[in-house]
């Protein structure tokens, strides 16, 4: 699935994009001469949009799903979408669709992310995706471009579920993998519904869900790990999504008095949620790569140094490319949670917070992304996400793909995240010139 193109010697002045190509809608640059983006406008849009939420002293936001701080970030987005002209609506979870006319009437082509952020959220994730989104559309406006198809860029809620389960929330509304109802009735970590605070920060909109399918889907993201980096490539061609498995674990045992209670007479939850972080870690190593495994969240009770704990609540985070091997992991971790069990004398419960099958990307829009790279002297790589994204959930009702820029030091859901302004530029050039082939015609 991986493979790397580099073309050292070669500039975006020198490639063959600064000539066009005829007969560009089987794989190259459209005959016209290639547009280029305002990078300065894009990074003071993500600049004044990091502000919103903005963590002192960093260059990070926190803006959980559906906050004031979402609310203040969903304003100050939905006002450059009708500034620029769209035509802006939202539905029944909040996505928020802005759309420029094309010449015919005909399904959108779509790109956009998402501007929800986890709590120490970075400047990038989501956001590039959106805002390289509308600069797309300023710069077809100012070179006065209409493409065929209609233009449409998105973001969509609670993409990271950060607040309320699942991730990717919005979007799998949006395509109807998840009643609008179910979504509302979700429960946060503050004991909230979504609905209820949807309808708080004036985000429940009329358009119904399922929402319309695009044309196509292209979402331009932060890689949010090493490997571009590492690799010394400059724009990543996702082929697809690997599956992602979250199980919430509780363990009942009991509290008792950590002085003068024989190790031998312990029911102890604490050791058994240790252990369970311990086994996951060796399960990855075991599976081999590209499965990985992760313990991301433990709660004690009564979580006191001199108490040996009654419960404890804990989420294993299973992801893998390859549905079968994910399945194994799965029923690995189940026949383990049993013998924890035993051996301990405590309870144990489960409870599925998320579970996505890994996702094939289009082909047909995936070598579309790499030869419009490589036209502009690009170096590229085929790859997998190793994170959820919306283009996943999009991929279910058009042809879709995704374009990575590369992270620093793969940091990512972090206010240290960084992805140089060059990256940024060449990411959001790519997207253009691949939306303007779509939109104008190009074979999905």
């Amino acid at each position: 699935m991986t493979g790397i193109r580099i073309h050292p010697e070669s500039t975006p002045e020198q490639s063959d994009i600064s000539q066009g190509h005829a007969g560009s809608y089987h794989g190259g640059m459209s005959a016209q001469p290639p547009l280029r983006i305002d990078r300065q406008r894009l990074l003071d849009r993500l600049a004044e949009l990091s502000a919103v939420g903005g963590i002192e002293g960093t260059t990070g936001s926190s803006r959980l799903a559906f906050t004031d701080a979402d609310r203040a970030g969903r304003g100050l987005v939905v006002t450059w979408m009708r500034d620029l002209g769209l035509e802006v609506s939202i539905d029944a979870i909040g996505n928020v669709v802005a759309v420029r006319p094309g010449t015919e009437d005909l399904p959108p082509v779509m790109t956009g992310s998402h501007i929800d952020t986890v709590r120490t959220g970075g400047r990038y994730d989501g956001n590039l995706g959106v805002l390289a989104g509308l600069e797309v559309v300023e710069t077809l406006a100012a070179a006065d471009i209409t493409t065929r198809h209609p233009l449409a860029v998105a973001f969509f809620s609670n993409e990271e579920g950060a607040r309320f389960a699942p991730d990717m929330m919005g979007s799998l509304v949006y395509v109807g993998g998840m009643g609008v109802e179910e979504a509302h009735d979700t429960v946060g970590i503050d004991g909230v519904t979504a609905g209820s605070e949807l309808e708080r920060i004036g985000y429940l909109g009329s358009m119904p869900c399922p929402g319309p399918a695009p044309h196509a889907f292209v979402e331009l993201h932060i890689e949010q790990g090493p490997v571009l980096e590492e690799a010394g490539v400059q724009i990543g061609v996702v082929e697809g999504v690997q599956g992602i498995s979250w199980t919430e674990i509780t363990i009942e045992g009991q509290s008792n008095h950590a002085g003068t209670t024989p190790m031998r007479l312990r029911h102890d939850a604490g050791l058994v949620a240790a252990e369970i972080t311990t086994w996951v870690r060796r399960l990855a190593n075991e599976i081999g790569h590209p499965q990985v495994a992760t313990v991301g969240a433990i709660d004690l009770h009564p979580n006191l140094v001199n108490v040996v704990a009654a419960t404890a609540v804990l989420t294993v985070d299973l992801r893998n490319t390859d549905e079968a091997t994910l399945q194994q992991a799965e029923q690995a971790l189940r026949i383990e949670l049993d013998r924890f069990a035993k051996a301990e004398g405590v309870r144990i419960s489960t409870r599925s917070l998320a579970r996505f099958e890994p996702v094939d990307f289009s082909p047909t829009v995936a070598d579309l992304i790499d030869q419009t790279a490589t036209d502009f002297g690009l170096s590229t790589m085929r790859m997998p996400s190793g994170a959820g994204h919306d283009a996943q959930m999009l991929a279910r009702v058009c042809p879709t793909a995704m374009i990575f820029t590369p992270s620093r030091d793969g940091i990512s859901h972090n206010p240290a995240e960084h992805t140089d302004p060059d990256d940024l530029e060449a990411g959001a050039n790519v997207l253009l010139q691949v939306l303007r082939d779509l939109a104008d015609g190009a074979a999905v």
